[in-house]
């Protein structure tokens, strides 16, 4: 079996089992025990590990703070480029490259977000495609490091490795316009897009932790509404006080 048929067959398996109707409820566990399981071992490196770094990076200048986030969502938006166009939603599909595209020339790389000013881009992946076209979440369950998903997300996180240019270009093509790439790229960018991320909610976080009479049934709520409001394009409570959720 060639090394790109793997991820297309457990993404055709998973695929199939979101579509399942003994799967079809969002909040149908697959194995809660090991899930739990596994978020303690997650919460235990949050704890350890990540948070530390995340306010070790807080205490940056926030130009630092605000270049870092702008960079990956400006790079973010290229796996918006083809979910858009998924979707349907052409002119959306022009909104996110033209927003890549001039803060790539104009804003330095994507340090700074000149485009928000003319576009008004939204992120998009596979998951979110997916549920537009009625595909339920199937069973929720933990991935250890990478943290909550159900088996849609699970597939579509696959899928997404093929459809993101970025992805392309560090993983498996490494050379675009002479300029080279290479794993380490993306390994960056991904771990960089966690620690802004974890930096930008660290106060909800530490919260929630703190208050939750049960962090793990907690944190599965938060998940699903967040990915619920993806897929419908809402922005849920814009009083709750938490950062940039659409990451």
């Amino acid at each position: 079996m060639t090394k790109f048929k793997l991820p297309f067959v457990a993404f055709t398996i998973a695929l199939f089992l979101s579509l399942s109707p003994t799967q079809s409820k969002a909040e149908k566990e697959c194995f809660e025990k090991v899930s739990r399981s596994v978020f303690k071992f997650n919460t235990a490196l949050d704890n350890a590990l990540l948070g530390p770094v995340a306010r070790l990076y807080n205490k940056l200048p926030q130009k630092v703070k605000e270049g870092t986030g702008n960079v990956t969502s400006n790079i973010g938006r290229l796996l918006s480029v083809p979910n858009h166009l998924l979707q349907g939603n052409v002119s959306d599909a022009a909104d996110s490259f033209g927003a890549f595209t001039v803060n790539l020339f104009f804003g330095i790389g994507g340090l700074n977000d000149v485009a928000s000013a003319y576009l008004e881009p939204t992120q998009e992946d596979l998951s979110q495609t997916l549920g537009v076209y009625g595909v339920k979440n199937g069973c929720y369950f933990v991935l250890p490091v990478l943290g909550p998903t159900t088996v849609r997300d699970t597939a579509a996180m696959v899928g997404d490795t093929f459809l993101d240019p970025f992805a392309t270009m560090t993983w498996r093509q490494k050379e675009v316009l002479n300029e080279t790439f290479n794993k380490s790229n993306y390994v960056l960018y991904k771990g960089a897009d966690a620690i802004d991320f974890r930096g930008d909610n660290d106060t909800n976080i530490e919260s929630l932790k703190k208050n939750s009479i049960d962090l793990y049934a907690a944190t599965k709520s938060l998940y699903l509404q967040n990915k619920k409001n993806k897929i419908e394009n809402s922005t849920g409570n814009e009083e709750d006080g938490w950062g940039n959720l659409d990451k």
